[in-house]
């Protein structure tokens, strides 16, 4: 497999998936998405180039429903899929959720680093 670098950065998550590939249907858990992917783990192994739908529960109980994603990757019971048909509503709330996931990352580092909204005079 080609080593290729993500045009989006992906944030850690915990967060229920039900994913079908044909008649099949798994359930798991995703780790980690971007705007344009998800790693996942679940009860259904899955080979690289299988095409799935998910429906994605985020931790705020919003639900995804993606209808056709392709899996980039496998190993064992984790692989990941690069979403290839996603509703323009559903693309602007993943990318609403990633731009709180950003927000929340950058006001943890501000946190760690002692700096404040608050001008210094």
């Amino acid at each position: 497999m080609p080593f290729s670098i993500r045009s989006f950065q992906r944030f850690p998550v915990h967060c229920s998936v039900t994913y079908n590939a044909g008649p099949f249907q798994g359930q798991g858990t995703v780790w980690n998405l971007s705007c344009t992917g998800w790693r996942l783990s679940g009860d259904l192994p899955m080979r690289p180039g299988e095409i799935l739908s998910l429906v994605v529960t985020l931790p705020n109980e919003q639900c995804l429903e993606i209808p056709e994603a392709v899996v980039r990757w496998s190993r064992g019971q984790e692989f990941a899929v690069e979403n290839m048909a996603i509703e323009p509503h559903t693309q602007a709330r993943l990318k609403h959720y990633v731009k709180r996931l950003v927000l929340n990352l950058t006001e943890g580092s501000r946190l760690e680093t002692g700096e404040s909204n608050h001008s210094r005079r």
